[in-house]
């Protein structure tokens, strides 16, 4: 498993390392010799190279939940299967699969990577929008921690839906670490929606705040809701290549379109 993942990470991160410089805060956070959930901001598909790239450099193996259409692609899925990645099905019986596995994962004292935010996200100026529960589920059935990870920079080397990287000048990618998510006042509770629900918004506004501090500026009152305006929780909502209206919804893409050729992660809901 880690043999593939280091073949892997040989390939993508020589490329990273020439196409963006990097800065990183916070590694001291990451937990010990104990498995953790790792909680980032998702705004280009390009973001799980950028979060695997910290955890493996600190010697942590990291096991992303991935839609489970990239597992049907002939060499990236014998490739994620065998570096440890888990599959996430979108609905039906073996949406909750993933979760089982991910929990074996914690008891072996590994990292999960779940995006609770399920997919790229919406909101026009890239801030974190409505999460989904997967992560508040996991944690909850574990007691594992939960880490926030917030990281800017990787969307001006891949634009969200772009068809190419933007090379020149060279970027810089900052990723920054923050303390476990305070849960304990959901501790013994049951999954109920309306628990699982308010546990993510907690994960979600400690996300934003580290990003926060990244950007520089404060986020817009109010998270994004894809519901609330009418757009589709999976695959692409604009054209690739295309510019999302800045001020108004997207349009939503075709019942049921995704595209299976992004590293877009699953959520587990």
């Amino acid at each position: 498993m880690r043999l593939v993942f280091a073949f892997m990470a040989g390939i993508a991160l020589p490329i990273m390392n020439g196409l963006t410089g990097k800065e990183w805060r916070g590694l001291e956070k990451l937990p010990a010799r104990e498995g953790f959930i790792v909680v980032p901001n998702h705004c280009t598909e390009i973001d799980p190279i950028v979060v695997g790239h910290m955890l493996y450099s600190q010697n942590i193996m990291p096991h992303f939940l991935a839609k489970d259409g990239l597992f049907r692609t002939p060499l990236l899925g014998s490739l994620l299967r065998s570096s440890g990645q888990i599959p996430v099905e979108r609905s039906g019986v073996g949406a909750g699969k993933s979760l089982d596995v991910a929990r074996q994962v914690l008891a072996d004292g590994g990292a999960v990577i779940i995006y609770p935010e399920g997919t790229l996200t919406r909101d026009p100026g890239l801030w974190p929008m409505k999460g989904r529960t997967g992560a508040a589920r996991l944690a909850l059935g574990t007691g594992a921690k939960v880490i926030p990870v917030a990281h800017w920079g990787a969307q001006e080397v891949f634009p969200r839906y772009a068809k190419g990287f933007k090379i020149f000048p060279r970027k810089n990618t900052r990723v920054v670490v923050g303390d476990p998510v305070d849960l304990s006042a959901f501790a013994g509770q049951a999954g109920d929606k309306a628990t699982l629900e308010a546990m993510t918004e907690v994960i979600m506004a400690d996300i934003t705040a580290l990003l926060e501090g990244l950007r520089g500026e404060k986020a817009p009152g109010g998270r994004w809701d894809p519901a609330a305006h009418h757009q589709s929780m999976h695959g692409r909502f604009v054209e690739r290549g295309a510019k999302p209206a800045e001020n108004k919804p997207a349009e939503n893409t075709a019942p049921g379109q995704n595209d299976a050729g992004t590293t877009e992660t699953g959520d587990a809901r």
